[in-house]
């Protein structure tokens, strides 16, 4: 059930390599918040697909919501930037005709190729009484320099029925800031997409004491590999292994 947006026509040559972010957010200094993800940007390698933790630039800032509205301009403009040669995912609050979204973003060659706004608020932490909920309609896989990308925003890991949509995905992202006491869902649920969709999986979560700190990548076959103390943990993209996964177990994904 494979539903893909061409977001571009450039074809892959290979050579890519995915990169998952772990880094403290200062939810006061948002500067400071975006020159550290632009540094670990710079500093990844060449062709990289690297996904960020969950508003990682500001927070859920909620006391000081008009200025995390007006820093998503300047963010924007500078992760554009930072997106030649490069796939840049993560999310960040911005207000459209009058509503407040979190929206998760794809930025390569200076564009925003894709986004939409997070489908599923996480009501434990008061998300619906500050922000709009997005729909399911915009959940869908998305093709960029020749990898087909699904996107799933933090809490939308926990609803099956968007699984089946990201079905056929070669690299499944998920920007997430998960609660630490619910660590062990984290892990088991991000290793568990990779195996039941036969791709490769990169999570970031953030640094904050009260986040998991479970930022990986898993791979098509279930290994997985944890940043640890790495704020980039970098694993080479290979279709060939999604391939080899998909015909040695077939379970009927194209």
């Amino acid at each position: 059930m494979e539903n893909i947006i061409n977001a571009n026509n450039t074809i892959n040559e290979s050579g890519y390599t995915l990169c998952s972010l772990l880094f403290d957010t200062i939810t006061p200094d948002y500067d400071t918040n975006l020159q550290t993800l632009l540094n670990l940007v710079n500093q990844a390698s060449e062709k990289s697909l690297i996904v960020a933790p969950e508003v990682c630039l500001t927070g859920f800032d909620y006391d000081n919501y008009d200025e995390v509205l007006k820093f998503a301009s300047v963010a924007n403009e500078a992760i554009k930037e930072a997106s030649f040669n490069k796939i840049i995912v993560l999310t960040m609050i911005e207000q459209r005709d009058g509503e407040i979204f979190n929206f998760a973003k794809i930025f390569h060659n200076g564009e925003v190729v894709y986004e939409r706004a997070k489908a599923r608020l996480f009501r434990f932490g008061d998300e619906h009484k500050y922000m709009s909920e997005g729909v399911d309609e915009p959940i869908e896989i998305v093709e960029v320099d020749g990898i087909k990308i699904g996107l799933l925003i933090c809490f939308e890991l926990r609803f099956k029925e968007l699984w089946q949509k990201l079905e056929g995905s070669d690299v499944i992202v998920v920007p997430s800031w998960w609660g630490v006491i619910r660590t062990e869902h984290f892990e088991v649920l991000t290793q568990a997409l990779a195996i039941m969709n036969q791709c490769f999986v990169v999570a970031s979560d953030s640094l904050d004491a009260e986040c998991t700190k479970m930022s990986g990548i898993i791979s098509p076959h279930g290994k997985v590999e944890r940043n640890g103390n790495k704020p980039c943990l970098e694993v080479p993209y290979s279709k060939k292994e999604i391939d080899v996964m998909r015909k040695y177990m077939n379970v009927g994904i194209k």
